[in-house]
């Protein structure tokens, strides 16, 4: 794996007790990552529209004893495609998620609508196409277009992280 999703989302610095969506959560390597870090009293909202992904995603933390893993089936690249009330969660995490994406502004629209205001949002997606890694090199969706389209929707740059060798990642925060 080219980005570590425990070392990404310990940058994060999410509190315990936190409430997190994991937008296009796949099979959970994020909300795993999150799911420790919020502890027993937090919870993870994993969204996705692959139902089978989301099942891998239910029986992992189970295996692993994790209950604070909601699973949704939804899609965020609609209004309301998470399932998720509005202004309801702490932080957002969209990881590996904006170079496959069709509609991104709604993705952005769908993380504001479900954000706190004040929360955190976390970016982190390919630098480039790697030899048949990662997304192909019309795919890549840059750091610089990430900002633009995310500062379009009202959030504001906070800083950086390290999200390894082929990885960008941003945090931003609901303005």
């Amino acid at each position: 794996m080219f980005s570590d999703p425990n070392k990404n989302i310990e940058q994060l610095s999410l509190k315990l007790g936190s409430q997190v969506a994991d937008f296009g959560s796949g099979s959970g390597h994020y909300s795993i990552a999150i799911a420790r870090a919020v502890g027993d009293k937090g919870k993870v909202y994993a969204v996705d529209i692959q139902n089978e992904l989301l099942t891998k995603l239910k029986k992992e933390a189970r295996s692993l004893g994790f209950s604070n893993i909601e699973i949704i089936w939804g899609d965020v690249e609609k209004m309301g495609g998470s399932r998720i009330r509005d202004g309801f969660v702490d932080s957002v995490v969209v990881s590996n998620l904006l170079f496959q994406a069709k509609d991104r502004d709604s993705l952005a629209n769908e993380a504001a609508r479900i954000l706190k205001q004040g929360g955190q949002l976390l970016v982190v997606d390919w630098t480039d196409s790697f030899e048949g890694l990662g997304p192909h090199t019309d795919q890549v969706f840059n750091e610089d277009s990430a900002k633009a389209l995310f500062e379009s929707k009202g959030f504001v740059y906070d800083r950086k992280i390290s999200a390894g060798a082929h990885h960008y990642g941003v945090v931003f925060r609901k303005g």
